[in-house]
């Protein structure tokens, strides 16, 4: 008789997991030569593993010869309990498997003001209801937001962070327009060459101690940096974008914050023959091995959504 008490003894004697799952797979398959052909091996070859496996425990689990397999007590014991340990493990990889489907627990969301608000806003509620057990924040801020500030997961960002060690990933490319509203281009008149900006009100944005003023063209083919002045200048780009309707300057805005002003004539947009920078937007978020299924499925769920919208239709759409 066995000297082991229980079945969980003599498993962890055993050389891994294998080992289990060819035992059950002998005494399910009713004999050696049956579990070789299941297993795609030879007798012999399963044969020796489970003589080791018994030299291991110390016991004998098969009485066992050409024409017969018959377990012991102690290979009954093993069998049943064996067969709850592999149910019990399948059961644990689809549970973890189906959580890496599912976002759960607080996921933190930074943004751009007015892209934010006027897009990011919907598109994580929209999220959050695919995933009942997420509890999401968005925060807000045209100062330029880090991950890990205020406890942020995930950065949507135009432009890529500073820190190398955070994972960027890009989820769209906008063209950079230089607009103003027709009631300040009846007043002061339009620009012809980027150039002509010297000679006009520029809003400019303002990140962190550093006020966005090197306006870049492309001019005669090549990349012309235009500093620009103004009364007025602002940390947040929907007080930019206000006072360009109302008027009071030129803005430097992405098209997905202005397309549906230029089509309603609210603003008019000049220097187009002069693009040159575009705005790229990234999701930026800490590394991770693996990076939290919250983070994962929401920056997927955001690629795809801009990606399916198109570049110029981001707001509305």
């Amino acid at each position: 008789m066995s000297t082991f008490r229980s079945a969980e003894t003599w498993v962890a004697k055993m050389d891994g997991l294998g080992d289990l799952e060819l035992f059950v797979a002998v005494v399910d398959a009713g004999g050696i030569s049956a579990a070789a052909r299941k297993l795609d091996s030879s007798p012999p070859a399963v044969s020796r593993r489970l003589t080791a496996l018994e030299a291991r425990l110390g016991v004998r689990l098969a009485d066992r010869s050409a024409r017969r397999f018959r377990l012991t007590d102690e290979g009954v014991l093993l069998h049943a309990r064996g067969r709850t340990i592999l149910s019990e493990l399948r059961d644990a990889e689809a549970e973890v498997s189906t959580r890496g489907a599912v976002a759960r627990g607080r996921l933190r969301v930074g943004a751009p003001m007015e892209l934010g608000r006027r897009r990011v806003a919907r598109l994580l509620a929209d999220f959050a209801a695919r995933h009942p057990g997420l509890d999401a924040h968005l925060v807000l801020s045209d100062a330029g937001l880090e991950v890990g500030e205020e406890g942020l997961d995930v950065v949507l960002r135009i432009g890529m962070p500073g820190d190398p060690s955070i994972i960027a990933r890009k989820i769209a490319t906008c063209p950079r327009v230089i607009c103003a509203a027709p009631s300040y281009l009846a007043a002061r008149g339009a620009p012809l060459v980027p150039d002509d900006l010297a000679d006009h009100d520029c809003l400019r944005l303002a990140r962190r101690d550093r006020i966005r003023d090197d306006w870049r063209f492309l001019v005669d083919g090549a990349e012309r940096i235009v500093k620009v002045t103004g009364a007025l200048s602002s940390s947040s780009g929907d007080v930019l974008h206000a006072w360009a309707i109302e008027g009071r300057g030129f803005s430097s805005e992405a098209m997905w914050d202005v397309d549906d002003d230029l089509a309603q004539g609210r603003l008019v947009e000049c220097l187009d023959a002069h693009r040159c920078d575009d705005v790229e937007l990234f999701a930026a978020f800490a590394p991770g091995k693996p990076t939290p299924p919250r983070i994962r499925l929401f920056v997927d769920f955001i690629v795809a959504a801009f990606a399916t919208r198109g570049q110029t239709n981001l707001i509305e759409g």
